[in-house]
């Protein structure tokens, strides 16, 4: 029986016979149904048409995306480390190859989701590496449309993964969440924003919305939240959620002068 991909965002639902009748995350006001309306997909058609793309993105760092682009287009992360792989966020494709290369460099320990626009495929994910957790924050919890036992809710606000950590910011969703790497960029550490601290086109400021595609801002107060969450952790690069979107030096310095501007052009 098959399980439908939405086109619009690429997330998986749960085995049905006919194609769900709407995607609660597209008609949420953060995303969007398309003009033409929703329309579904498999992991079997989309394998024929579409495959995963690597960039090794710095040492034991490798981005992973589909191509051509698909739904949002976002990139993941395989971050490597001793202690165990963790795929930072997720795309809506897995095929044999991908995972035989990820399994010759230790395979996963971890996968970590930044917010429900990308849970995408992450239950086939899991799967394929043994049924590893998939660590979402529980406030996030309603969006999850396919139920899997290898889905894991955490509370509060940092999550140690490893040598990682997951920060829950809050902002874009109540649950959104960063990842700080500090044994990346030579020990500088880095920070793996998703769309909660947005890397924007100059590669030198981030940005902050409730709604990307819809252009909804986020108050005063959200902003501060996500700054102050942040700041304890050294990071150094910052890599966003789309291709070429990487802060690679002074990230830590680009959050707070950006909160700055942020809040100073919605008259703080």
């Amino acid at each position: 029986m098959p399980r439908f991909i939405c086109n619009a965002c690429g997330t998986q639902f749960p085995e049905s016979t006919e194609p769900p009748t709407a995607c609660p995350i597209c008609e949420d006001e953060r995303q969007y149904v398309p003009a033409g309306g929703q329309s579904w997909t498999e992991m079997a058609a989309l394998g024929c048409d579409h495959e995963i793309g690597w960039t090794e993105e710095a040492d034991r760092l490798f981005s992973l995306k589909m191509r051509p682009a698909f739904a949002i287009a976002q990139r993941a992360f395989l971050i490597l480390h001793p202690d165990g792989n963790i795929l930072w966020d997720c795309v809506s494709l897995i095929d044999a190859a991908t995972v035989r290369r990820i399994e010759g460099l230790g395979g996963l320990a971890h996968i970590a989701i930044s917010h429900p626009h990308y849970y995408s495929c992450m239950a086939e994910w899991s799967a394929a590496f043994g049924g590893v957790p998939v660590h979402i924050h529980e406030d996030d919890a309603k969006w999850v449309q396919r139920d899997d036992a290898a889905v894991k809710f955490w509370s509060g606000e940092r999550l140690p993964l490893g040598a990682a950590t997951m920060i829950r910011c809050g902002g874009h969703f109540a649950g959104a969440s960063v990842l700080s790497c500090p044994w990346l960029s030579g020990g500088r550490g880095a920070l793996f924003s998703g769309d909660t601290i947005q890397v924007v086109p100059d590669r030198h400021h981030v940005s902050f919305m409730y709604s990307y595609p819809n252009l909804i801002p986020l108050a005063a107060a959200e902003i501060t939240r996500i700054v102050d969450a942040v700041r304890p952790f050294a990071f150094d690069a910052i890599y966003g959620a789309f291709e070429g979107r990487t802060i690679a030096r002074d990230g830590k310095a680009a959050v707070e002068r950006s909160a700055e501007r942020y809040l100073r052009a919605i008259g703080r």
